[in-house]
């Protein structure tokens, strides 16, 4: 009788902390401002609305897959990209995702970005997670980026505190294990959850900018605020960054729910592209039996 009682607690926690329960314990509750941070002081926070609820609180999240043309070593690869959003509880001091969903938790969308392409003989895989809250009216709260190929991995993760906090590691000579604060500024990689919560909230003009961790990594630049321009039309949003030689277009649907169609970022005159395969949403977290193989063939995957 005890192994019996033992064996059922087990199973009980297992199951309440399993991925199942992730996206499925945010409810629908207006988004506010949870955290200090520079920009929350001079933006109201914003309120969700019934279709922005009905879309993003169905327990469900939207997987969107890309053909991708990925410039690296000065040619064109061949690959795949996929976006993954959906909305997650957070935990404001911890900054990771909350178990169970309460009144202390920062309602976040969540993107994570992946990339999978060939240098030749060997592959490159990149993944970019983005942690923002659906206030709209903070920088991200937490950023974190890691690639894998065959000369070996990095990971850098930055935690919106005080200052941002930088934790990176690298497997190159002069990066290697790094910790250190930068002043905040606009990053690059939130730049596409606020697109999709509203476009009409992206920033324009001059101003400063943290590069996406994916473009510091593969170029090798400092990770700092450099000066940037940008420019919003219907269902376009330009960034360039003059001093990185950079330039990133992000082409959208202009009616919600925001849908990312493509984009392009030209690098040193060589342009990445990405566009849109097919779009889902899924509880992906339970498809991972052997007969959900065929969901990648649906996302075009396979």
């Amino acid at each position: 009788m005890k192994i019996l009682k033992y064996t059922t607690v087990i199973i009980i926690a297992h199951l309440l902390f399993s991925c199942n329960n992730q996206p499925e314990s945010t409810t629908k509750t207006t988004a506010k401002a949870e955290t200090k941070d520079t920009k929350s002081t001079k933006t109201p926070a914003f309120k969700p609305n019934k279709l922005f609820n009905d879309y993003w609180y169905q327990g469900q999240a939207e997987i969107t897959s890309y053909q991708l043309d990925q410039a690296r070593y000065g040619e064109i690869r061949d690959g795949k990209a996929v976006l993954v959003f959906v909305t997650e509880p957070f935990l404001k001091d911890q900054q990771v995702k909350a178990d169970q969903n309460t009144s202390q938790n920062i309602n976040v969308l969540k993107l994570n970005a992946t990339k999978k392409f060939n240098t030749g003989i060997y592959p490159y895989s990149i993944m970019q997670s983005t942690f923002y809250p659906i206030a709209n009216n903070q920088h991200a709260i937490k950023v974190s980026a890691s690639m894998q190929e065959w000369c070996g991995h990095v990971y850098t993760q930055l935690n919106n505190r005080e200052q941002f906090q930088i934790s990176s590691h690298s497997y190159f000579q002069g990066e290697a294990d790094q910790n250190f604060n930068l002043d905040k500024a606009i990053l690059e990689n939130q730049l596409w959850t606020q697109l999709r919560i509203d476009p009409k909230s992206l920033p324009v003009g001059d101003f400063k900018i943290i590069p996406s961790l994916e473009f510091t990594r593969l170029t090798h630049k400092p990770l700092k605020s450099y000066n940037a321009f940008a420019e919003i039309k219907p269902g376009q949003y330009t960034l360039t960054i003059a001093d990185l030689d950079k330039k990133l277009v992000i082409n959208f649907s202009p009616k919600f729910p925001y849908t990312i169609e493509s984009w392009q970022e030209t690098i040193n005159g060589l342009t990445t592209k990405a566009t849109k395969l097919k779009t889902i949403k899924s509880a992906y977290w339970n498809k991972k039996s052997n007969a959900d193989l065929e969901l990648r063939k649906t996302l075009k995957l396979e």
